[in-house]
């Protein structure tokens, strides 16, 4: 079983930064990409930004040139946010792809993050 524990939400202004962290644990032989995603009340759940294995990062137009993911460790990726917006309030979920024939993807419990105007 795979386990995805995310932390680094909370409240923020506009114009500020804030870093999310999600750390992956259990039966992993290898990761297809790793990212997050984002649902804000009234809204279906949308793509934030992805990184594959092999370092190839994708993001949201609404987010590019202010949010930037990384990674520590094959297990751990950041996403930092920065020049943060009221339209980026929202519950922020990590999720996981496994590599190989399985495939399954697995989601963190999501994590808050409010920015006020």
């Amino acid at each position: 079983q795979v386990q995805l524990l995310e932390s680094g939400g909370g409240l923020v202004q506009a114009g500020g930064s804030l870093r999310l962290s999600c750390a992956a644990s259990g039966i992993i032989f290898s990761i297809k990409a790793m990212g997050w995603y984002r649902q804000a009340p009234g809204k279906q759940r949308e793509l934030v930004s992805t990184i594959t294995a092999g370092g190839i990062r994708n993001y949201a137009d609404s987010v590019k040139g202010r949010f930037t993911i990384s990674r520590a460790n094959a297990k751990t990726v950041y996403l930092q946010m920065n020049s943060l917006k009221p339209e980026d309030t929202a519950v922020y979920f990590c999720n996981l792809v496994l590599g190989g024939a399985n495939g399954n993807d697995y989601w963190g419990q999501g994590t808050q993050v409010t920015v006020s105007s």
